[in-house]
């Protein structure tokens, strides 16, 4: 498969005080991309497994200076890969918007998410839009025209987490996509395996990886090697 049209691996990792060691073992089992989760109190879109994770970086004093941290040490241990911290529009409302912006760009941040922050809020604020089967054709126009670098297709209407079939709306959500957005098209929520990562390869650009692997990161980082190797291998 050539550069060019290798299927993107983005893999999610809570910020924690691991998690530099953790992304430099994702880089090394294949990830193109790494997304830190700032955790947050109340995150709409996360299920059980991230919202556990978020709740035990809270308890350990994972506030935005120290996520902060863990992105710029990320940052020094994987220099040449981009790096996306995931959170939600609170957080950067206490720590302030331009602030925020200024000081992930400072850290290592290559773009950033913000799960709830609807495309057209905040046009100054570079960032990743996400998109879901629910979304309207002008929304998904829209989102195409402002997202930063790639989009995110979120595959089912729910929160995250690993399931044990893809979505049916996925065909469809990429067709509008395609149809309406000329960016990368990533899809997330509910990918886990192997076999979930090759089926939804075959129609979007890129995966990304989220619940399952805050769950095989518990393990340590060779876990999270070897989990990593298995979904680059099915997506070449």
């Amino acid at each position: 498969m050539t550069a060019a049209a290798k299927k993107k691996l983005v893999i999610y990792l809570m910020a924690e005080p691991e998690t530099p060691e953790l992304a430099r073992a994702a880089v090394a089992g294949g990830a193109d991309i790494v997304e830190l989760g700032f955790p947050f109190s109340d995150p709409l879109a996360d299920g059980p497994v991230i919202r556990r994770a978020a709740e035990r970086a809270l308890a350990r004093g994972m506030r935005t200076r120290a996520c902060l941290e863990v992105l710029a040490r990320t940052h020094e241990l994987v220099p040449g890969t981009p790096l996306v911290p995931m959170t939600y529009s609170s957080l950067l409302e206490a720590y302030g918007w331009e602030r925020f912006a200024d000081d992930v760009h400072t850290a290592g941040g290559a773009s950033m998410i913000v799960a709830d922050l609807p495309a057209g809020d905040r046009r100054e604020l570079r960032r990743v839009q996400l998109v879901a089967p629910t979304s309207t054709d002008d929304r998904i126009r829209l989102a195409g025209e402002q997202t930063d670098g790639w989009l995110y297709l979120v595959t089912v209407a729910g929160t995250t987490g690993a399931r044990g079939e893809l979505s049916p709306a996925l065909p469809g959500l990429v067709e509008r996509a395609r149809r309406l957005a000329d960016v990368p098209l990533y899809a997330g929520f509910g990918i886990s395996t192997p076999t979930h990562a090759r089926a939804v390869g075959e129609l979007a650009d890129g995966i990304v990886v989220g619940s399952r692997a805050v769950e095989i990161a518990e393990a340590g980082p060779e876990a999270l090697r070897g989990y990593v190797a298995s979904l680059r291998d099915a997506l070449d």
